[in-house]
């Protein structure tokens, strides 16, 4: 098991909708004629269908694109998804049209992320959003009721110790090394915008706000003046449901609006805008926004620098970090937590961190450095509780890291005996190659 990867097969069993939308491009483009591979009850398997999954395999797995046998596995796992989705049906699982919806938000919002915006999203695909969540949304459902039914069967699955034990005897010499891990946490801070920057820019956005009032055009000047990625389509946002796109300030900004209302300057984290409502449709709204940036100087810097620096000295005297990150900290994933990061691989670690762990000691409070996150920067101190060398896995040190192991295991084989009993009793046949 040294080195080994997961399966090829489970590993493709999870490819996720995001996955099949990332490659649908190359569908579009291959201008081929396509053709049935293989039928699952009332489902098809396309020749695209297999290219697809193909690419992503040999992406994901450093494998032959080429290779016979990864095409094979790879039409394996199709057939498998279908007989779930066929069995899913048969077991009258279900997933309700809010579900779905917002399964295709959430995906879609990490898309336009990664895309850069939703008009460079647009643009990739030659589409607008909304016709692309119209033409994903079957595929969406699929995925969510394939999604479902694993969950029930797997929703009691475990490893008694015993099975933990015979897991590790059977492969304790082949067994993949623990790297060097460090337990680590941090507090967090964001450089607030020079107050004399701030009002700037407010007075600025303000006169904006003044001139559309008296009968400007909203998106000329959004596409003049916004600093927001969508200031070319001047502004405009597209359709958003509530509490899914937008941070609390905008969002209770823009459902405050009557149509064509023009909002007061709104702050964000990101800055200060002008709303728009174009449209609203119960819980989902159509807006635009002028979006004009607050800078940060060399003063809000050396602000956050020396609050950090205070913090440290205070914790260094005796002072609880978890407590202090607990009130401070801007880091909102961890600072409920009191800034716990928890145990994390050196290897795995970003260079923000990397660089400045690698010289500390556990007990050690690094001093104040900046670091980036979510497109962002801030200043940190962090805290290195505890380093644990790189060694062999043992049932001592590493029960859970062994159980899960053993639990990932016992669960494929459960699926792959699962999947020949649903080929028993759900029709399937694989087309001969033409």
């Amino acid at each position: 098991m040294k080195g080994r990867q997961p399966s090829l097969v489970s590993t493709i069993v999870r490819a996720t909708f995001m996955t099949m939308l990332a490659l649908s491009p190359l569908k579009a483009q291959q201008n081929v004629v396509d053709r049935i591979v293989a039928v699952v009850d009332k489902e098809i398997i396309t020749e695209s269908d297999v290219k697809e999954r193909i690419a992503y395999a040999a992406l994901q797995n450093r494998l032959d694109p080429k290779s016979p046998e990864l095409r094979n596995q790879v039409l394996e796992n199709l057939i498998a998804e279908k007989l779930m989705l066929a069995q899913a049906i048969l077991d009258s699982v279900a997933v309700t049209e809010e579900e779905v919806s917002k399964a295709l938000d959430q995906q879609f919002q990490n898309f336009v992320r990664q895309a850069g915006s939703e008009q460079q999203l647009e643009k990739i695909y030659g589409k607008p959003v909304s016709r692309m969540k119209r033409e994903f949304r079957p595929e969406m459902r699929k995925q969510l009721l394939i999604q479902r039914l694993r969950q029930q069967r797997e929703a009691n699955l475990s490893v008694a110790r015993r099975e933990v034990e015979e897991f590790y005897e059977s492969y304790k010499d082949s067994l993949p090394k623990v790297p060097e891990e460090v337990e680590l946490s941090h507090i967090f801070i964001v450089p607030k915008a020079d107050t004399s920057l701030e009002n700037k820019t407010l007075l600025q956005l303000s006169a904006i706000r003044d001139s559309i009032v008296a009968g400007g055009d909203f998106g000329d000047f959004a596409r003049r003046y916004s600093q927001d990625p969508n200031a070319a389509k001047g502004g405009d946002l597209g359709w958003a449901k509530r509490g899914l796109a937008f941070v609390p300030e905008f969002e209770e900004a823009v459902f405050a609006l009557k149509e064509k209302e023009i909002s007061p300057v709104v702050k964000t984290e990101f800055g200060f805008h002008l709303v728009q409502l174009l449209e609203r449709r119960g819980e989902s709204v159509h807006a635009r926004h002028i979006l004009l940036r607050t800078e940060k100087g060399p003063a809000s810097d050396s602000a956050a620098i020396r609050f950090l620096g205070a913090l440290r000295d205070s914790i260094v005297q005796g002072k609880s970090l978890a407590a202090f990150a607990r009130k401070y900290s801007e880091d909102e994933d961890t600072k409920s937590i009191g800034g716990d990061l928890g145990q994390i691989s050196v290897d795995q670690l970003e260079a923000d961190f990397s660089s400045v762990v690698k010289n500390l000691k556990p007990g050690d409070i690094s001093q104040p450095h900046r670091v980036t996150m979510k497109n962002s920067y801030g200043y940190q101190i962090v805290h290195l509780k505890k380093r644990v060398a790189g060694h062999s896995a043992n049932l001592t040190d590493d029960y859970r890291r062994i159980e899960q192991m053993a639990l990932y295991v016992k669960r494929n084989k459960i699926n792959a005996a699962w999947i020949e009993e649903l080929k028993r009793n759900i029709y399937y046949d694989i087309r001969a190659q033409q």
